[in-house]
């Protein structure tokens, strides 16, 4: 289950170009893909070389087994690969890293055991938010069971919380990502909806911010739990936390937790994270029911620059969508690619919201786009890839396929893509 930032500063047009966290350069964005959805957590690699097709038997560099269950998506810093993965029944989780070269396993680390396990969906896992990684040190959590903090050089565990509690019901979703010396998590469950942000050096909390109960004491349990990852982008030199729950979609100065603005909507779950791209903000609300007609979800553009309730000041535009969005979707160069829930592949207009092109496909979709050399990657839960030209029109280029389930999302460095399916990790490149 894919479940889960971008720019940076001076004139609203070119600072929103530069993007991201201020810290992070286009060089380690090439080079490692360090969070989900990429460095930058918007998808997109300035790779090069990356294979156009592939199978079991072409253009695979090496495959690895991986034990247990988990939907986390890989992430990559230097020649190493982490991911997370559970017993199936949910009371063992482990940290998983694979040499980037060989495939070779290097760490299988029993992270946190549990004899009193939590609901989960049947399509969800107990290791399913992907970690984060930087020089030194990988960042792991499973939602509430706990969060991890372990030393690359050497697997030593450096720190540990198991004390933020969520009650999940369908089982963990949010991705943990860092902001410069911060840690972000994301929990929304049926008793508590909250946003934290630990010291990435001792897991201890900075802040912690609360969902406003108002939107949430009226919905039912299974109504308030989200599996989102938020964004940070920034507007005007202040770095903002966009986080799109249950109920409600806020904004946060991501130094203090305190809100910005707010957009109240919805009565379920997300899980598709927001994206940007030039100064403007999409995501994807939770459920509304008509009183007439089926329930929806809307794709929402939002200009980010408001205070308070936004949601009729600064929406741009909305498109109704089928409920239960699970893939993010990915912007490039003004065109937002999507596949709603009944299998419907899109290419949106980002100024506009009028549909550039669709296709109807016959398998679902869970695990989010990723972008590289002018292609834009779909990865369907039958493990095949859809390959398309960017652009404003349609165009396929290969359709490819490996054994085995994917609800993971992609990670792309060094020429290669790196896709987990439900027992292996692939390595995938021109050799």
């Amino acid at each position: 289950m894919s479940i889960y930032i971008l720019f940076c500063n001076k004139s609203k047009s070119f600072g929103l170009l530069i993007l991201l966290f201020g810290f992070v350069n286009a060089m380690s964005q090439e080079n490692y893909w360090t969070q989900f959805r990429g460095t930058l957590l918007n998808g997109i690699s300035e790779e090069k070389n990356l294979p156009v097709e592939w199978d079991d038997s072409t253009n695979v560099i090496w495959k690895t087994r991986i034990e247990g269950k988990g939907w986390s998506s890989p992430v990559v810093y230097g020649d190493q690969i982490w991911v997370t993965t559970a017993t199936t029944d949910g009371k063992k989780m482990f940290a998983i890293c694979v040499d980037f070269k060989t495939g070779n396993l290097l760490y299988n680390i029993l992270l946190f055991s549990q004899d009193t396990i939590y609901k989960k969906h049947s399509v969800n896992t107990y290791a399913t938010p992907t970690p984060c990684i930087e020089k030194g040190r990988v960042y792991l959590n499973f939602g509430s069971s706990g969060t991890a903090c372990v030393s690359t050089e050497n697997g030593l565990v450096l720190w540990k919380r198991d004390d933020l509690k969520c009650e999940h019901l369908q089982g963990p979703g949010s991705s943990p990502f860092l902001y410069k010396d911060l840690l972000i998590l994301h929990f929304e469950g049926t008793l508590e909806q909250y946003i934290v942000a630990l010291n990435k050096f001792d897991g201890k909390t900075i802040w912690r911010t609360d969902r406003p109960t108002m939107y949430y004491d009226p919905l039912g349990p299974v109504g308030k739990k989200a599996y989102t990852t938020p964004i940070v982008i920034n507007l005007g030199g202040r770095d903002i936390l966009i986080s799109n729950g249950a109920a409600v979609s806020m904004a946060y100065d991501v130094t203090t937790g305190l809100e910005i603005w707010r957009i109240p909507q919805g009565e379920d779950s997300t899980i598709a994270m927001p994206i940007t791209e030039n100064g403007i903000v999409y995501f994807y609300t939770s459920c509304v029911t008509p009183a007439v007609g089926e329930r929806y979800i809307e794709l929402l553009a939002v200009d980010p620059s408001g205070s308070g309730d936004v949601s009729k000041s600064h929406v741009l535009w909305r498109i109704k969508s089928p409920i239960a969005q699970l893939l993010t979707p990915l912007i490039k160069s003004g065109v937002i690619y999507t596949i709603d829930t009944r299998n419907n592949l899109f290419g949106i207009d980002a100024k506009t919201g009028n549909t550039l092109f669709t296709k109807k496909l016959n398998s679902k979709n869970n695990s989010s786009p990723v972008y590289a050399d002018s292609k834009v990657y779909f990865t369907s839960v039958k493990g095949e890839t859809l390959v398309l030209k960017a652009g404003r029109a349609l165009e396929i280029l290969a359709q490819n396929s490996l054994s085995g389930e994917v609800y993971a999302t992609p990670a792309i460095a060094k020429s290669s893509m790196i896709i987990r399916t439900a027992t292996s990790l692939y390595r995938l490149g021109t050799k």
